[in-house]
């Protein structure tokens, strides 16, 4: 080996190794860097961020951007607390301050309704008692959903059988079904899921308080249940005048109401209310309709094991 070439190997040799040696230190800095910013978000996470000083190189400059996203994060996080603090007192002011008139309401309604009125007076009265009582309903609705929205009120889902839970909501709306003429079958079955029972029974309910409400004078409504792998279906039928495909997507939506159906009572939030429900326990909700041939809601809530 000439001179030249032993020269050429020692030098590729060196660029190689300081190469390397340069490559593991860039290596070494990066992985600091990122263990050292995964430690700010952890404490951000924790609340014990505080910012520090850093120096001005390129990295500390990405390190104090983050500090300061961080810390407004922090700030937006207090914020959003400090909200729902308020929202807590206010739905908790709205349920005080309207309970009390409109339970006085109701109740002066009902007196007169029991005193010997002429004809058109009694007729004002009912007609005073019904909105009364469409009002309580609605304000009571809107307490529900905004503590669910909210995080005030919180589900406690626990592994229990369905049917009890199922029927009880039947024995519910029993009296309606019987006043309109119309049937209720269901079929017991020893499936188990995870729920919590108060909530998820009125979710059920206000599922079928609308098929009875809208379905005709001697038909009927049927509740079933099926085992599927990871969920427990519970399937609500009606022979009701059913909905279009393009409002299946709307019928769940805060307020709506199909034109078809406006002329009925209801405002238009059972539904929404139900989803939520669904929705913090891990469920969800479907349905098939078709105009004129009924409605089928499933309700799939997480399967279990007693």
């Amino acid at each position: 080996m000439t001179k030249l070439e032993f020269l050429f190997c020692v030098t590729v040799l060196l660029v190689s190794l300081l190469s390397a040696v340069w490559t593991f230190y860039t290596k070494y800095r990066l992985r600091k860097t990122m263990e050292h910013m995964a430690q700010m978000i952890d404490a951000a996470t924790m609340g014990t961020f505080c910012e520090d000083v850093y120096d001005e190189s390129l990295l500390s400059f990405i390190e104090t951007k983050l500090a300061h996203y961080l810390a407004a994060s922090k700030n937006s996080a207090q914020q959003v607390s400090n909200e729902k603090e308020n929202i807590k007192k206010l739905i908790a002011d709205i349920s005080h301050q309207t309970k009390t008139p409109i339970a006085n309401i109701l109740l002066y309604s009902q007196l007169l309704c029991e005193k010997d009125l002429p004809k058109e007076s009694r007729t004002c009265i009912e007609a005073l008692n019904q909105q009364a009582e469409k009002l309580n309903f609605l304000i009571h609705s809107l307490v529900k959903l905004s503590r669910l929205e909210t995080g005030v009120l919180v589900l406690h889902p626990e592994i229990r059988p369905i049917s009890p839970m199922l029927k009880e909501v039947i024995a519910q709306i029993s009296p309606k079904a019987t006043k309109k003429g119309i049937r209720l079958e269901f079929e017991a079955s020893n499936l188990y899921a995870c729920f919590d029972s108060k909530w998820t029974a009125e979710a059920i309910y206000n599922i079928m308080d609308n098929a009875v409400k809208y379905t005709p004078a001697g038909g009927n409504v049927s509740v079933a249940l099926l085992h599927t792998e990871l969920f427990a279906r519970i399937a609500i039928r009606d022979s009701g005048i059913g909905i279009s495909e393009e409002e299946t997507a709307k019928i769940f939506g805060r307020f709506y109401r199909s034109p078809r159906v406006r002329d009925s009572e209801g405002v238009g939030i059972g539904l929404f209310l139900t989803r939520e429900i669904i929705a913090k326990e891990s469920g969800y909700i479907k349905v098939t309709s078709e105009p004129g041939n009924g409605s089928t809601f499933f309700v799939y809530l997480p399967a279990a094991q007693p």
